[in-house]
């Protein structure tokens, strides 16, 4: 698993509809999730910091967890089948764990209030992610070019031996 940090909100300039952007911490993949609207605005509002005059959705579950003392641990995307995003909160309660089904938006939406980590599953960002630094993906397919084509069949006897 990667973990990840909600970079934004962004439009698609098609369709007009929400993304929200998360990307690992290294800044070097980012993995884009279409929402709704009204999960933007949710996310929107709690990358913000906004607080509405009364709970709304995402805020009434952090109220109800906090009211019987329950945590949420994190929030891990798990997969992408048919071009849709599945997550599951871990939430705990005194020793007791449990993982909830949940659309990503929603997830995000809530890890985001409570300082919860964000997890992607390493299959979801090798499937969905695009690049954000180039520079550094060229640079690191190089050395690795260069690694192999400095091995030579000594280096693998001299480290299965190292291994025993």
């Amino acid at each position: 698993m990667i973990e990840m940090k909600v970079a934004g909100i962004a439009l698609d300039a098609g369709t007009r509809s929400p993304i929200v952007l998360l990307k690992d911490t290294t800044d070097r993949r980012a993995l884009p999730i279409y929402i709704g609207q009204d999960q933007a605005k949710a996310i929107i509002n709690a990358l913000e910091r906004q607080s509405p005059p009364r709970p709304l959705t995402h805020d009434l579950m952090v109220n109800i967890m906090s009211a019987w003392d329950m945590a949420l641990d994190r929030v891990i995307v798990h997969s992408l089948q048919d071009n849709t995003f599945y997550a599951v909160l871990t939430v705990r309660q005194g020793d007791e764990k449990k993982d909830i089904d949940a659309r990503p938006s929603d997830a995000i939406a809530l890890a985001i209030r409570t300082g919860t980590p964000i997890w992607v599953m390493e299959e979801v960002i090798a499937d969905a992610s695009i690049p954000v630094d180039q520079d550094a993906d060229e640079a690191e397919r190089k050395a690795f070019r260069d690694f192999v084509s400095n091995l030579r069949p000594e280096d693998f006897i001299e480290r299965g031996r190292k291994i025993n």
